[in-house]
């Protein structure tokens, strides 16, 4: 391991021989860290907190801290488990799950693999951020929120609590988001606003024309014709062929508890 002499390591914390950690950080006694991990400098990593391989966190970076909210047993250290391969930005925060008695251990904090989260990106209490996820600089998350694999935040950008954001979703800059992000569209506004598929990244992700097609069919559909909700979603499972993309759209509409951004 290199380990800066001014940092700060419990005795009990378990990280790999060659993590990296840098002058200044604070890493705590239920830390696990895997291999190939660098810790910048001025870095805390506290809590009941697993961090995987080849994950690099940049000056100031907060992982595995108590939760904000207010009724989280500050006795309880809160748990928090992250994938390998992410990149953590200057003075990310990602605060661990809550806590209000030892029976609700099996809640966590979790991201995934191969995530980005720029600086000052804040990842509130019990969320869940899944594979190749980006988040841009500034983006404020709520508590509980869910962030589907290949989800895009643009910057300055605050998540509603509970919100979900689904599968190849993109939500631009500045926005503020207080119902849930429909897989594979754009949502933009204060308040969201849905625009369209998510064309770029349908494309550049492999889905070929029929499957962008299909996107595009069912956001006529929801968004743009008269019928509402379930009128729309008999609709699209009706006159859309049946395809992967068509049953998680239908699947996730159906199941969101904020409503979808209209």
């Amino acid at each position: 391991m290199k380990i800066h002499p001014s940092a700060i390591i419990h005795p009990d914390a378990q990280l790999a021989e060659d993590v990296e950690v840098q002058a200044y950080s604070i890493i705590g006694a239920q830390v696990k860290i895997g291999a190939g991990t660098r810790v910048g400098s001025h870095c805390v990593i506290d809590g009941d907190t697993v961090i995987g391989e080849r994950v690099r966190l940049f000056s100031g970076a907060q992982i595995g801290i108590l939760s904000q909210d207010l009724k989280h047993d500050q006795g309880l250290p809160g748990r928090t488990i992250i994938g390998n391969d992410s990149t953590f930005r200057e003075y990310v925060t990602v605060t661990s799950s809550t806590m209000e008695s030892e029976a609700d251990y099996e809640r966590v904090t979790t991201i995934g693999d191969n995530c980005l989260l720029m600086s000052y990106v804040h990842i509130g209490h019990d969320c869940h951020i899944g594979n190749n996820v980006v988040l841009a600089s500034f983006v404020g998350m709520s508590g509980h929120v869910t962030v589907d694999d290949n989800g895009n935040i643009g910057g300055m950008t605050g998540i509603h609590q509970d919100v979900h954001v689904g599968e190849f979703a993109f939500v631009a800059g500045m926005s503020r988001a207080q119902k849930d992000a429909p897989p594979y569209m754009v949502i933009e506004g204060n308040p969201c606003r849905c625009h369209g598929p998510n064309s770029i990244a349908l494309e550049r992700n492999s889905f070929d024309k029929a499957a962008r097609k299909r996107i595009k069919e069912m956001f006529k559909i929801m968004f743009r014709s008269k019928l509402n909700t379930t009128q729309a979603l008999d609709e699209i499972e009706r006159s859309v062929d049946k395809s992967e993309e068509r049953d998680h759209f239908v699947e996730f509409v159906r199941q969101s508890v904020r409503g979808i951004t209209k």
